[in-house]
């Protein structure tokens, strides 16, 4: 199954682009990349910066419409994909958990989306996604509905509960995600050592 990294953001409150800043040393592209290699292939890297990418051993596409934003990202990524089933992750994610997204990889088959929930709150982009959605995204984009959320109604969603998820991230460390400089400045470099 493949994976699929949403790098194309317009990075407006970090400031810088996100995937490159440095975490443990190495851009946290890296580490990305590295967390889905272990549970994934290919690895798609959705920018509008290809030349960034050029490097690192990933599928490297553009958006497929100029309509940015992280549903783009997700038809674009699911576009190039020769996979059904497809592990969507922002680029911000420092600490991704490979056990975790095996576990919802595993639990994905016949759900159109399978995704965490905690309390009230769903992480759309640290989900599995299948292909098949092309037709309805696509619809929805170009009618200029491009809230991820606002597509859910109607479709076979499978929630994550928070009990799974502690199974394998007791923590909930796979949810943090660097927006801000305040929040990098937060995130210690041995945090990545404490993957579980």
């Amino acid at each position: 199954m493949a994976g699929i990294v949403l790098a194309g953001g317009e990075n407006r409150r970090m400031g810088v682009d996100k995937a490159f800043i440095k975490v443990a040393g190495r851009p946290l592209i890296e580490h990305i990349l590295e967390a889905l290699r272990e549970v994934t292939a290919p690895v798609i890297v959705v920018t509008n910066s290809p030349e960034a990418y050029a490097s690192y051993d990933a599928i490297v596409v553009t958006d497929a419409f100029d309509k940015r934003g992280p549903l783009t990202g997700i038809y674009s990524g699911l576009l190039r994909s020769p996979d059904e089933y497809n592990v969507v992750v922002a680029c911000d994610m420092p600490f991704l958990n490979p056990r975790l997204l095996s576990h919802m990889l595993n639990i994905a088959e016949g759900n159109d989306i399978t995704l965490p929930k905690v309390g009230e709150f769903v992480e759309p982009l640290h989900a599995v996604y299948r292909r098949e959605l092309l037709p309805l995204i696509e619809e929805r984009i170009k009618s200029d509905q491009r809230q991820i959320r606002g597509m859910f109604s109607g479709l076979r969603i499978r929630f994550v509960t928070e009990e799974e998820i502690d199974r394998f991230d007791p923590m909930r460390r796979s949810f943090v995600n660097l927006n801000t400089p305040e929040e990098y400045k937060e995130v210690a470099c041995s945090d990545l050592e404490c993957r579980n």
